[in-house]
């Protein structure tokens, strides 16, 4: 017992001391953001599509998917590990626990409003878990909470736990496409899934092994692994042709673990050039209005997605901003209304995170009642 508690005290010692770190909420606040301006190209004149200026703005778009999935992996490790390491383990972990499953439920709650939105989910309830992001973010965690939990107290097992379920999902993914009814709902592009689990729970994974190095070793971790990850990333996507050839034909630009190690390269380096930014650079510039802009979206990214999503398509009263000027925009008009939304979604986001703010303080103070 007494070597137990001389264990768990030197583990306490060798974590850093928590923090936040900003830069995963700035990736996760510009992936919104993102997310925002590429679901507003339903306002886009179809003649404007497919010219030089939309077709970047595909390629940065492309980002945002993995950015948003990769950042949630994160948070999830990273507080598993940090609640395990805690003084007080038992309740710690018990709280995180409850607070974890909270959060998973409100994602696939969320999920199953945003496709009640586009589809008769009384009528036919198979819609209810059609895989779009946020299902496929919900589930993803899921799946992998049963191994977080477990290897909190163990982070350096967990990172490479992580790791391999990665790599085994990166690598499987191909495999999978050919899968029909049912396992096409879940598992690949042939049936109703927009982001099936394979192979976008992938990137949960490389997040969580990220999160678990942040929450042992801090932002110096959190900096190797991002530049670990990307630089093995730069070498499959090296190796694209043989990738290709590796496996039977089957949809590249999104089954291919050349393509998803293009995807999370990019995504390793932007995060890493911010947590640069975070820790190399000085002043009060973090305070600033544009930096708190981008924050409140990455700290209330589910908020975030739901509010632009209701704005953007779906009809109060009869309005939407689609409604309105979906297909019927110019490129200046475009980007004011795009505006005009991420205008509006910050301002519900904002008041969702202070309404969120209020309900967990008021809770310790009842809990002590």
């Amino acid at each position: 017992m007494a070597l137990e508690g001389r264990r768990r005290a030197r583990q306490e010692r060798m974590l850093p001391r928590p923090a936040r770190i900003r830069a995963i909420d700035w990736l996760r606040g510009i992936a919104v953001l993102f997310m925002i301006q590429t679901h507003a190209m339903a306002l886009l004149r179809p003649e404007l599509r497919g010219k030089a200026l939309f077709n970047a703005l595909q390629w940065m778009d492309g980002l945002v998917a993995p950015a948003f999935i990769l950042a949630a992996g994160f948070s999830m490790a990273l507080t598993q590990v940090r609640a395990a390491a805690a003084s007080g383990d038992a309740d710690a972990r018990r709280r995180r626990m409850k607070k974890t499953l909270r959060r998973l439920a409100e994602v696939l709650l969320v999920g199953a409003l945003v496709n009640w939105m586009w589809f008769p989910i009384f009528r036919e309830p198979r819609w209810i878990v059609r895989m779009d992001i946020l299902p496929c973010i919900g589930f993803s965690l899921l799946l992998a909470l049963p191994i977080l939990f477990v290897l909190a107290p163990h982070p350096r097992a967990l990172r490479w736990a992580a790791l391999a379920l990665a790599a085994a999902v990166f690598g499987l993914s191909p495999l999978a496409e050919p899968l029909g009814a049912p396992w096409n709902r879940f598992l690949n592009q042939h049936g109703d899934a927009v982001f099936p689990l394979l192979p976008w729970a992938g990137y949960v994974y490389l997040g969580a092994a990220i999160g678990a190095a942040t929450a042992e070793k801090g932002p110096r971790g959190a900096a190797l692994w991002l530049a670990a990850l990307a630089g093995a990333g730069i070498v499959i996507w090296h190796f694209t042709p043989w990738f290709t050839a590796l496996y039977p034909p089957h949809e590249f630009w999104v089954m291919n673990p050349a393509n998803s190690a293009r995807r999370w390269t990019q995504v390793c380096l932007l995060a890493l050039a911010l947590l640069a930014v975070e820790q190399g650079v000085p002043g009060n510039w973090r305070s600033s209005a544009p930096v708190r802009f981008v924050e409140v979206f990455g700290m209330s990214s589910l908020a975030g997605y739901f509010f632009h999503e209701m704005l953007l398509f779906f009809r109060i009263f009869g309005f939407s901003f689609e409604s309105r000027w979906g297909k019927a925009c110019s490129w200046p008009q475009y980007a004011a209304l795009t505006a005009l939304l991420a205008a509006c979604t910050f301002a519900l986001t904002w008041l969702t995170d202070r309404v969120y703010s209020a309900a967990e303080k008021r809770a310790p103070a009842t809990s002590a009642a």
